[in-house]
């Protein structure tokens, strides 16, 4: 219908006489681009179809598109009537053309009858349907579909590997598994180069160098296929496989002007770019290769290395140094999502609107954009670099719809290059190891080019910036005996960012409790703090007079409990430092197998940044405005819980239960107990039930050996009892502890004892946060309790209903401190400090009523424990609706709506 352009095709065609060789694939993207740029703004008719589809395929080689495929290929139908595939090439693929905004699901159902309909020895492996704007990729076999725009082909084309002339193609939608299946070829050729005894500093500074180089044979930063060929043409038996890469890497940090003087440089290693950069600039002793070291690596290089994501593929690379690791390889990196929950309300969110309120005026999109350039970050605990590179490829993309707009559609740019101000030197990053320090570095410049890759697709053009004259900032050091401003002055540094060590305060080594001394001094019970919390202390003394905005990524932990008070009282008072965002907990995981979860929160901050919008963010990405948010991560007053030894309301106290410290020799199972009597009858009327939070919540029953009101001739005719107290008395002896060698005096006595003379209420200390509601009960005076019970003596159904009620519960998930996720319930931070409503007597007398509704509730299944009651997927009706009249009539007596949200509620708890 229209004259196929022969200046276009002489432009997309590497002709190749006398060989049926396919084009490479740095050609194929090439010509991918230079297709995108020729259709962007083309008509988009159906009389286009035909001239789309020449140029289309022209892009893989196939310059006559009638040799070897078809144009309206007649299908019969089996009602008789005809079908035509608009274009169809027999065992490779049907392509389904459509005029704009028709409906591209419904042309593949109508393309797939079609197919349906050949010859088994026919059927092609690809179906495509195109609008000119979009197009949709089905792989026949495997079901798997691509979506994705034209103007994006040059990032697809390897999905059309059967019609290029290759024989498999490669899924690469499923970015983890990219990632895993590189960093194992990486680990093969670690293990076998470490095998043979290259190892330490220089095998890592080695594998980094390789990485960089595959990367660039795959992106047009070196010729094509440079680097396998270069590789391929060694000796069979590897032999001169190591001088031939010492020299590589010579030639790579060999400036042009060297270059020129080297006449004999031979022509297969002229065709390699000066890189400099310092990544070729050191000189490594030779690792030498046999026959398998060789073919191990030509594998690697066979790997399409375009296709990995450098900030997630660099914690996997780290991974394969280490054999323990590499069980899991993939599992403990960052997934891009995380990252992105952070950067977005750090900064990246504040920009775009920026750019949105900009569009329309030229100036202001140059002052946005000079501004960008301007701006550093910092990551003091970078690891391998994900969060910096993250953040330099969305500071990327927003340049390139800066640039968009800027540049007028019908102006010709000869150098898109020369456009971007945007760089990697404007990112730092502190990290304690090596390895990873040159990973993060490599990973920067990979990322620099994948963005150049971008820019150049939308102009047509190969961006590549060569040589390396912009670096990252990657500090080798202890990031908390290291001054930050040593790496990146305060005055110049915009954005403080990253994921610090997690360690519990309970499990740090030596060198962390001495990296917490030097940080945080005499600072009180710095002991019960997280390792995490240093970086926030480090942050908040650089944000001292400036305009430095922090997010970290932090163990929950640190937003719970006794830690809050520590913590973020001298971080507010010293410091002046206020949260601007937060995630509140949630998990973080990633997608990579064998998947690795914690439960975090992630913190924004600065220096009195009192004014300003503020956001919450809860598990799923929900929003909320908020006023101010306060240490415990909630949008209400700034309070710091301490750890109160009373009541702050004339309410019961309550305790811990007994802790009998007798290395089990006092408890029994139901078995056990039996056993025992059979030897000793005598010792029936000491028993009694025993329960601890697991025993209490799942319903099965221990029994203690309860021995105090025993006479000395009780006890001296039992003999299998006095064992069990002489077992008590020696276990109690050899103790560490002073205090627990003093009790062995009295082995017939528990170190605590708690028991109650009347009913009483029990709380258990730990309890799972999948429950809207923590189990408490009654119990009676012959049941003894262990520690892990929390016990209130002397109690009420009214003391019951408010404990029981979502008023209360809501105030223990804010504010108490977590087992793992669990509820880990605090006398001294939850109860000590729960503000009780000034309920007047009818209105308590009304709790106390509906309370026994629960009871009740609870009463009509008495085969189900109370782990099956409170389970939020089985909890049955009659219970969830006495609770929701117990909670109606608490929200009352508080003076709260019905409606009123849980976090809101602990804000108005916490005024």
């Amino acid at each position: 219908d229209k004259p196929l352009s022969v200046l276009y095709l002489l432009n997309i065609v590497r002709l190749q006489p006398g060989t049926a060789m396919p084009l490479s694939w740095i050609e194929i993207q090439d010509n991918a681009v230079r297709f995108a740029k020729r259709w962007e703004n083309a008509r988009r008719e159906e009389a286009d179809a035909q001239t789309f589809q020449r140029e289309f395929f022209a892009l893989f080689g196939i310059t006559d598109i009638l040799d070897g495929g078809v144009f309206e290929y007649k299908v019969p139908l089996d009602d008789g009537r005809t079908g035509y595939i608009d274009y169809f090439r027999p065992r490779q693929i049907a392509v389904e053309m459509k005029s704009k905004d028709k409906d591209l699901d419904a042309a593949y159902r109508q393309a797939i009858n079609y197919v349906a309909h050949l010859s088994a020895d026919v059927m092609p492996e690809l179906v495509m349907v195109c609008d000119f704007h979009n197009i949709h990729l089905y792989h026949r076999t495997s079901g798997v579909v691509h979506r994705f725009k034209t103007g994006d082909l040059s990032r697809h084309v390897k999905k059309f590997a059967v019609v290029a002339g290759y024989e498999t193609t490669r899924d690469y939608d499923d970015q983890a598994e990219v990632n895993v299946k590189a960093a194992e070829k990486m680990a093969r050729l670690h293990d076998a180069l470490k095998e043979h005894g290259y190892e330490g500093h220089d095998l890592e500074v080695y594998l980094v160098r390789l990485l960089f180089m595959m990367f660039a044979d795959d992106t047009g930063i070196f010729p094509k296929d440079g680097i396998i060929n270069y590789v391929d043409n060694s000796r069979p038996d590897g032999a001169d496989l190591s001088d031939r890469l010492n020299r590589l890497f010579d030639v790579l940090n060999m400036p042009p002007e060297v270059r020129e003087k080297r006449s004999l440089l031979a022509a297969d290693l002229k065709q390699f770019p000066y890189v400099n950069g310092g990544l070729f600039a050191d000189r490594l002793p030779p690792a030498d290769f046999n026959a398998r070291m060789r073919a191990t690596l030509i594998d690697c290089c066979s790997f399409d290395w375009h296709a990995i994501s450098p900030a997630v593929f660099g914690a996997m690379f780290q991974g394969v140094m280490d054999a323990e690791k590499r069980r899991e390889l993939g599992a403990h990196y960052t997934s891009e999502e995380n990252i992105l929950k952070l950067i977005r309300p750090l900064f990246l969110d504040g920009l775009r609107r920026e750019f949105e309120a900009a569009k329309t005026s030229p100036l202001k999109l140059d002052a946005l954009h000079d501004k960008i350039s301007r701006l550093k970050f910092l990551d003091p605990a970078c690891g391998c670099g994900n969060f910096l590179i993250i953040t330099y490829r969305e500071l990327r993309r927003l340049e390139h719809d800066i640039l968009k707009l800027k540049i007028d559609n019908n102006q010709r740019i000869l150098d898109v290059s020369a456009l971007l101000k945007v760089n990697v030197s404007q990112f730092y990053g502190i990290e304690i190891e090596d390895f990873p320090c040159q990973i993060a570095q490599v990973g920067l410049w990979l990322a620099d080019h994948q963005m150049n890759l971008e820019i150049g697709a939308l102009y047509g053009q190969v961006v590549t910036r060569l040589p390396l004259t912009r670096s990252p900032t990657i500090v080798r050091a202890n990031a908390l005996t290291t001054d930050w401003a040593s790496v990146v002055p305060e005055r110049e540094l915009s954005y403080i960012l990253g994921n610090p060590p997690f360690s519990g305060a309970r499990f740090m080594g030596a060198a962390q409790k001495a990296d917490m001394a030097a940080v945080f001094g005499p600072l009180k019970n710095v002991g019960n703090l997280d390792y995490v919390t240093a970086w926030y202390w480090k942050a908040a003394g650089m944000m001292q007079g400036t305009d430095i905005r922090a997010a970290f990524v932090s163990t929950n932990s640190i937003t719970q409990g006794e830690q809050v008070a520590i913590l973020w009282r001298p971080l507010s008072e010293r410091f002046n430092i206020r949260i601007t965002f937060a995630w509140r907990t949630f998990k973080w995981s990633n997608e990579a197998r064998g998947k690795a979860a914690v439960h975090c929160a992630i913190i924004g901050f600065s220096q009195s940044a009192a004014d300003g919008a503020k956001a919450l963010f809860d598990e799923n990405g929900e929003r909320r405005a908020a006023a101010n948010i306060n240490a415990y991560l909630m949008d209400g007053p700034d309070m710091f819980l301490d750890s109160r030894s009373r009541p702050i309301c004339p309410v019961p106290e309550i305790g811990i239960g007994n802790k009998p410290i007798d290395d089990g020799n006092y408890l029994f199972t139901e078995a056990e107990k039996d056993e025992f009597l059979r030897v000793e009858p005598a010792a029936a009327q000491w028993f009694r039930p025993w329960l601890g939070a697991d025993e209490f919540i799942n319903g099965y029953r221990r029994y203690c050996l309860w021995l105090g009101g025993c006479t000395p001739a009780e006890l001296r005719a039992m003999p299998h009892v006095m064992k069990r107290i002489e077992a008590v008395r020696q276990f109690r002896l050899n103790s560490k502890s002073a205090g627990t060698r003093k009790i062995a005096a009295t082995p017939t006595r528990f170190h605590v004892e708690n028991m109650p003379k009347g009913n009483y209420i029990v709380i258990p200390e730990v309890s799972s946060e999948r429950r809207q509601y923590i189990p408490i009960g009654f119990l009676t005076p012959d049941v003894l309790c262990s520690n892990k019970l929390r016990l209130m003596p002397d109690a009420t159904l009214y003391h019951f209903g408010i404990l029981t009620s979502n008023v209360h519960n809501g105030w223990m998930r804010a504010v108490c401190g977590r087992l793992e996720t669990r509820y880990s319930y605090s006398i001294d931070i939850v109860y000590n400090n729960f503000p009780w409503p000034d309920a007047s007597g009818a209105q308590q007398q009304a709790i106390a009523a509906t309370a026994r509704g629960v009871l009740d509730a609870r009463a009509g299944f008495p085969d189900s424990t109370l782990a099956d009651l409170y389970d939020p997927v089985v909890m049955p009706p009659v219970l969830r609706k006495a609770h929701d009249a117990l909670d109606k009539l608490v929200r009352a007596a508080y003076g709260f709506p019905a409606d009123l949200p849980e976090p809101d509620i602990v804000s108005r708890l916490m005024t």
